[in-house]
C-alpha cells in the first residue's frame, strides 16, 4: 500500500522528504561525533630541591673559596695572626651567611657543619701552598728545614734531653718528613675544627633571625 505525505502528494517507498513540499518523512539519526579525546593536563615539574653543601656543589666551593682566601690572606700577615682561631671561625661563620644569601636556603646545623667543613679544608690547602712556599727558600739555605724546625724548637723552651732527642730526629730525612707531615695533620685538623664550629655557630644565628 503506497504512503502518502500530510500534503497528499503519493510518496515513493523509502522515501526520506516529499518531492512537493519537502515535509521530511522519518525522522533523520545523526551519528555522534567523537573528537579527539581531552589533552591530560599538564603537570608543572616540581621544583628542584638545592643540592647538598658538599665539594659537588658549586655555589658552596666558590663561596668557601671565597672565604678561604681571605682567613689564609688574614692569617699569613704577620701583623694580625695572632688571631688566626678567630680568621678561621669567621671564614666558616660568613660562609654559611652567604650562602643563605646567595641561595635563600636556610642551612641547618648540619648543613653549617659541611660549609664549614668546605671552607676549612680550602683554607688548609692555600695555607699549604702559602706555607710550602715560604720553606722553599728556606730549604735552599745553608741550614735547611732541619735548621728552621731545629729554631723553633729551641723557641719553646723544651727541656735539653727532650730537645737533643727531637733535634737527632730532624737531621734524618725520615725525621723531618715525619716532622712536616705531622705539623700539615695538626694544622689541617685545628683549621677544619674551628671553620666548622664557625659554620654550625652561624648557621643557629641565620635561623634565629
Amino acid at each position: 500500500m503506497p504512503d502518502f505525505c500530510s500534503c497528499g502528494a503519493e510518496l515513493p517507498p523509502d522515501a526520506r522528504f516529499c518531492h512537493r513540499c519537502g515535509k521530511p518523512q522519518r525522522e533523520e539519526i545523526v551519528p555522534e561525533t567523537v573528537g579527539p579525546p581531552p589533552a591530560p593536563p599538564v603537570v608543572a615539574p616540581p621544583p628542584a630541591s638545592p643540592p647538598g653543601v658538599s665539594f659537588h656543589n658549586p655555589i658552596a666551593v666558590r663561596i668557601g673559596l671565597t672565604m678561604a682566601s681571605a682567613a689564609a690572606l688574614l692569617t699569613w700577615l704577620p701583623l694580625i695572626s695572632l688571631g688566626f682561631a678567630v680568621w678561621w671561625i669567621a671564614a666558616g661563620f660568613f660562609s654559611v651567611y652567604l650562602y643563605h644569601r646567595r641561595t635563600g636556603q636556610f642551612l641547618t646545623v648540619g648543613g653549617g657543619i659541611r660549609m664549614g667543613w668546605v671552607t676549612g679544608v680550602l683554607t688548609f690547602v692555600i695555607m699549604t701552598v702559602l706555607f710550602t712556599a715560604t720553606l722553599v727558600p728556606l730549604a735552599m739555605s745553608s741550614g735547611g728545614l732541619a735548621a728552621v724546625y731545629q729554631e723553633q724548637l729551641r723557641s719553646m723552651q723544651w727541656n735539653e734531653a727532650n730537645l737533643q732527642q727531637a733535634m737527632k730526629m730532624l737531621n734524618s730525612p725520615a725525621g723531618l718528613a715525619t716532622g712536616i707531615l705531622s705539623s700539615l695533620l695538626f694544622f689541617f685538623a685545628i683549621i677544619t675544627l674551628f671553620c666548622t664550629a664557625g659554620g654550625a655557630l652561624g648557621a643557629k644565628v641565620a635561623r634565629r633571625h
